[in-house]
């Protein structure tokens, strides 16, 4: 089963924790200080990532809310020159603004 992403984040901050503690015996074993370096630069990418990440959620947020706002007022103006439309200009020709209504 695959971890979700806080329980990656927060088990690689034990494990590098637990690392950096028993360095001397681990170096034994391929965990030198390379592999530290790599480990420690990862979980400090993914933070920063992270980080970032949640940064452009809120502007996707914010951008989200304008654009509804604007497409909000355009409807309101689109079905304003519809009714209008529908009012002064004959049937027949409906169908130069878009407008497929039968009435």
């Amino acid at each position: 089963m695959k971890r979700s992403y806080a329980e990656t984040v927060n088990n690689a901050k034990v494990m590098l924790s637990g690392l950096q503690a028993h360095t001397e015996t681990l170096s034994k074993r391929g965990i030198d200080g390379e592999f530290m370096k790599n480990f420690e630069n990862s979980y400090h990418s993914v933070m920063s990532l992270d980080n970032e990440q949640e940064t452009l959620k809120a502007k996707l947020k914010e951008k989200t809310a304008a654009l509804d706002e604007e497409r909000e007022k355009l409807e309101k103006m689109y079905s304003e020159a519809k009714k209008i439309i529908k009012i002064d200009i004959p049937q027949e020709s409906w169908k130069e603004f878009g407008i497929q209504d039968k009435r």
